[in-house]
């Protein structure tokens, strides 16, 4: 041993009486430990000994507070808001001078100080304060409840979600001081809508506007979110901007700093690595900054004296987070306008069946463009059906057709040329054989799907399915819808050896691209920004997205197709879009016309007809068929709810990528659909969290998975 430690070679001479006495003496020197311990015989705070505490424990049946005893020299940094450690799972016989010892030691929030408890029994002290920086605040706190109980989560699992990890370095630095509001800006290119003026002069009174936005094709959009966010920082509130990927935040971020200048807003995104989020959400916390642009996790910015939230493009999938309770960016955002009585704004140039719900019911007014205005600015969009593709020769050879050739050869001619191509893994349903028109069950309106034994059943609520036939043109004849193509670029690119192919996907999105002539082949969500704009755009296999078997397979491929039609030039430029799909489909023909608005509303009036989402509200039940059949027997659901199902899932195979609430490698699952009307979304969401806290208390070994409003209940 070291001789720092009273063991080197001049003490071993020393009697074993001394060296006892040395060692308690340098023990009672020392003082208290700043380590976790069970402050056995400490004194308690003299005000508010009682401490409240959530603790980090994401599991149902503990989702409660529970008290502990605050040390009296923890008093003055244990105030509400910051982050503890505490002992959990010691029991009542663990009990010492007065105080409950033993148990782990777990992190949570110091959530309120108060000066008696409820709990009649002994109380274990707090271990230690770990930073006595507040970082939950009660806005936060309520906010994070009402999302708990709307998903039937754990709020300990919201607050992860909510709260970054702290960052010792990051903390110790001082935010800097907050600048002064900024000047009113123009309401530039927002002139462009009926009432976009008058939205952002609201914003800039203080005023609370609630406003769907359907945006004009090109990239003006991000301007627009800016000078949004900046009438709303000249009213002296604060804003905040969600977005679905790094890109658009990118973008977004350019035209604050444009628009504003730098050190009005803050940037919340995974890449940005850990020290410098969690720097930049303590300057937003700390009230430093009153904007923030981000990804889904900034939905819980703990922004000051809110007075804008907005998304943008609230179809893409990224704003639907992966991790428990898996909330929705646009349903979080909802919930603060109405807790926080501020403005909303929906923007994308799509439009979702949610975003028409908002104005339908009259929570939000419509921001859009005059028919004229819109045929302006949208390119060209020219169609390609099934049927011309047989008569094609170029098509059956290469599989594109003659005007696809065409119009790329036309629009190499003047800048670059996009072309869509779907991911691939889309499974594919059944269709009729002459309409093309996707086939569904009669009685839940689910997809229905081919058996080993030539039969169909619905895949949502298993029945079978012997004597269909088309609702649309009275055929009765069936085909599998077609999916995506696998080798667009090399084609593309052996038949015009003399242009670069550039590919944006999965293994690398590309940002912007070069406005000189070029062949960009993407995925839908991939696509880059074109300086300006895209002389023309391919929109291939259409049915790949047509046919998945999801409820929102119209919208999203509507989506799909306006976002890449919408980077591309306009009709007075030039700019052409060629779709290969069916034209009298609703989708294509909305993209023709460019008014997924008109979509929107219809594929409502349908969704309400069938009773479902947003309509109604819906819960997915899955698990092993005896762990389902168990949770379903149990929960004490709503009077007026439906089950649809249950029925199989798709086994998930070895070595291949496994989805977000797949089953397990090789475990065979069902799956239940929960329905219930409007009205009763909180009944359902409740009794789903009984259930499931107490199966948990009774130590249910099996796997029963719970997800309000899936994204996906094809």
């Amino acid at each position: 041993m070291s001789s720092a430690n009273g063991q080197g070679e001049e003490a071993r001479g020393v009697p074993p009486e001394q060296l006892a006495l040395i060692r308690e003496s340098v023990r009672e020197a020392k003082g208290p430990r700043a380590k976790p311990r069970t402050w056995r015989g400490a004194a308690l705070a003299k005000e508010r000994p009682v401490a409240r505490v959530l603790v980090d424990k994401g599991v149902l049946h503990l989702d409660r507070y529970f008290d502990y005893a605050v040390p009296e020299e923890l008093d003055a940094d244990a105030q509400p808001g910051v982050r503890v450690r505490v002992r959990f799972g010691a029991g009542r016989h663990r009990v010492r001078d007065g105080r409950r010892e033993g148990g782990g030691l777990i992190d949570g929030f110091l959530v309120e100080r108060l000066a008696e408890s409820d709990y009649s029994g002994p109380l274990a002290a707090l271990a230690q304060v770990v930073s006595p920086e507040p970082v939950l605040s009660e806005e936060l706190l309520g906010l994070a409840r009402a999302v708990a109980d709307r998903y039937a989560g754990s709020l300990a699992d919201v607050l992860q979600l909510a709260v970054p990890p702290r960052n010792a370095r990051a903390e110790s630095q001082v935010s800097p001081a907050p600048l002064p509001a900024p000047e009113i800006p123009d309401v530039g290119s927002w002139g462009r809508y009926g009432r976009g003026d008058a939205f952002v002069r609201s914003l800039a009174a203080g005023g609370t506007p609630r406003a769907v936005w359907n945006a004009l094709p090109g990239p003006e959009w991000a301007d627009e979110l800016a000078r949004a966010v900046g009438a709303t920082l000249a009213s002296g509130r604060g804003a905040l901007v969600v977005v679905p990927d790094g890109r658009a935040v990118h973008r977004v971020d350019a035209a604050l700093t444009s628009l504003l200048g730098e050190g009005r807003h803050a940037v919340l995104t995974a890449e940005a690595g850990p020290e410098k989020r969690y720097r930049q959400w303590l300057a937003v916390r700390r009230g430093s900054v009153r904007a923030v642009v981000g990804t889904r996790a900034a939905m819980f910015a703990p922004v000051r004296d809110l007075g804008l939230v907005a998304i943008w493009d609230d179809g893409d999938d990224s704003h639907s987070e992966l991790h428990a309770p898996q909330p929705h960016a646009r349903e979080v955002l909802l919930l603060r306008a109405a807790h926080d009585k501020c403005a909303f704004l929906l923007g994308s140039w799509s439009c979702t069946v949610e975003a028409a719900q908002l104005v339908e019911s009259g929570w939000a007014a419509p921001l859009v463009a005059d028919r004229e205005r819109v045929r302006t600015a949208a390119p060209l969009v020219r169609t390609v059906s099934d049927g011309d593709l047989a008569r094609d020769e170029a098509a059956r050879a290469a599989r594109l057709p003659t005007l696809a050739w065409q119009v790329v050869r036309e629009g190499l001619r003047i800048g670059p040329v996009l072309v869509q191509v779907p991911r691939r893994g889309y499974v594919p349903r059944m269709a009729c054989a002459q309409c093309r028109e996707p086939a569904r069950c009669r009685h839940c309106a689910g997809p229905l799907e081919g058996q080993d034994a030539g039969g169909l059943r619905c895949g949502w609520c298993g029945r079978g399915e012997e004597a269909w036939h088309c609702p649309e043109c009275g055929g009765f004849r069936l085909r599998a819808q077609v999916v995506g193509a696998r080798r667009t670029a090399e084609e593309l690119g052996r038949a015009f050896p003399a242009v670069p192919v550039r590919t944006s996907g999965r293994e690398q999105v590309l940002d912007t691209v070069p406005g000189a002539p070029a062949l960009v082949v993407s995925t839908p969500g991939a696509e880059p920004v074109a300086e300006g704009g895209y002389a023309a755009a391919l929109l291939l296999d259409g049915w790949a997205m047509l046919g998945r078997p999801d409820l929102r397979a119209g919208e999203d491929a509507l989506r799909r197709w306006i976002g890449a039609a919408s980077l591309v030039r306009a009709q007075g430029a030039g700019g052409k879009v060629v779709v290969v799909a069916e034209p009298t489909l609703r989708p294509v023909q909305a993209l023709v016309r460019w008014d997924p608005v008109g979509h929107a509303v219809r594929e409502l009036g349908e969704r309400a007809e069938l009773g479902f989402p947003p309509v109604s509200r819906m819960a997915a039940v899955s698990g092993t068929p005896e762990a389902l059949a168990g949770f379903l027997a149990a929960v004490e659901l709503p009077g007026d709810a439906e089950v649809l199902g249950p029925v199989p899932l798709p086994v998930t195979e070895a070595g291949r990528p496994r989805r977000t609430g797949a089953p397990p490698v090789g475990e065979r699952w069902e799956r239940a659909l929960i329905r219930v009307p409007p009205g009763s979304g909180a009944a359902l969401a409740s009794a789903l969290k009984v259930a499931q806290a107490a199966r948990m208390a009774h130590g249910g070994s099996e796997v029963v998975r719970v997800r309000i409003d899936p994204p996906d209940i094809g």
